[in-house]
């Protein structure tokens, strides 16, 4: 059995603290709860890092922040202005959705050109970038075509989705693009990791980190089954799917 401890599971959770009607007593709460489950990030609107930062300052919880988000749009010019903001606020990774219009239509070079500036602003300072693919609106190919866009920016991460757009992440996307990206850039499953099981699956195809709305429930569960001894990864087979890739086949069979 290939074990893996509940501090593992805590070190690959962003605490994800982006749904737009959280109020400031609920960020508040979810950086106390990273700190809590001595989780590895917080991702936080790019209004509230200062907050965050003043909440963490001391603890080991990491600050990151979106750019461009959700649809990757913004121009250039104010990706990188985001990205300085939110590095001199207190953020040491940036999470940017690449402009996904530019890709649909084949403008390789602009988007290529657009994520290289996020990512020298960030390493300039020290800073990761994770890139946000949103792989709901792209093909296989395009997805291909992202991961070797990001290896030529030298991105940190690359990212299967927002969590706003029609679908998350997915167990093909996370093989997809672990196959296609080097073996020192790291994987990020975001939307639709709500159990502990959708944890180890991605954890066993290749993710390092995933956006999590359900902290105490996956953080309890893993604390339960590493002192049973049955926190284990799974076997992966190609019918293996999220939990909430399931739900949403299931919602439409009713």
């Amino acid at each position: 059995m290939n074990k893996v401890t509940a501090q593992e599971i805590a070190d690959m959770i962003d605490v994800s603290l982006l749904n737009p009607t959280f109020t400031v007593d609920m960020i508040a709460k979810g950086c106390e709860t990273a700190m809590t489950y001595r989780c590895i990030s917080v991702c936080l609107r790019p209004a509230d890092v200062k907050l965050a930062a003043n909440i963490l300052k001391g603890s080991d919880v990491k600050v990151t922040t979106v750019v461009g988000f959700p649809h990757g749009s913004n121009e250039t010019e104010t990706k990188v202005f985001e990205t300085l903001k939110a590095v001199e606020e207190g953020c040491v990774e940036v999470d940017v959705v690449l402009n996904i219009g530019r890709l649909l239509s084949g403008d390789l070079d602009y988007v290529r050109k657009d994520l290289q500036a996020v990512v020298d602003a960030a390493h300039a300072s020290r800073a990761l970038v994770k890139v946000i693919f949103e792989n709901a609106y792209l093909t296989d190919e395009q997805k291909r075509l992202a991961c070797r866009i990001c290896a030529d920016v030298g991105a940190d991460f690359t990212k299967t989705s927002t969590g706003y757009a029609p679908g998350g992440a997915t167990v093909h996307d996370l093989k997809l693009m672990r196959a296609n990206t080097p073996s020192s850039m790291r994987l990020k499953a975001a939307g639709g990791v709500r159990t502990l099981d959708d944890a180890l699956i991605v954890r066993a195809v290749g993710a390092s980190r995933f956006g999590c709305t359900r902290t105490e429930t996956i953080m309890n569960d893993a604390y339960r089954r590493e002192a049973e001894g049955t926190l284990v990864l799974p076997v992966i087979t190609d019918e293996t799917e999220l939990a909430s890739v399931i739900a949403a086949r299931e919602a439409k069979l009713t």
